[in-house]
């Protein structure tokens, strides 16, 4: 979906842990296909994901109720919801100078021509 908005961007990295979806032969041919470059964290080693880590805990202790969801669906469309709308849109993000992520993005494209590289 991020890809899609942007426009299909090019040389793009995509970060992760070595878990076992994201290693998989079918996953790595869709990155493939978006002409994504995989990067992947030393198994073990949280500081190499830490962006990743700080935002699953921003989720659990912001958004996840403490009893959990009622079903997959009810927590599917919660956690899209959090990510599309509340994280992107409107929590303001003290790395990005308290501007929402996606408002930063478009700041940076606005002035750059493009879209964020991080390589």
């Amino acid at each position: 979906m991020a890809w899609e908005l942007r426009g299909h961007p090019k040389q793009v990295m995509f970060h992760s842990d070595q878990g076992s979806h994201y290693t998989s032969r079918q996953y790595r041919q869709a990155l493939w296909r978006y002409q994504m470059t995989q990067s992947i964290s030393r198994r073990g080693n949280c500081w190499d994901n830490s962006p990743m880590e700080r935002f699953f805990r921003s989720l659990k202790t912001e958004w996840v109720p403490t009893t959990g969801y009622q079903s997959f669906n009810t927590a599917q469309s919660a956690i899209i919801r959090y990510i599309t709308h509340y994280y992107s849109d409107i929590r303001p993000h003290w790395y990005n100078g308290g501007l929402t992520p996606n408002e930063s993005e478009r700041l940076f494209r606005e002035q750059s021509g493009r879209v964020a590289n991080f390589s």
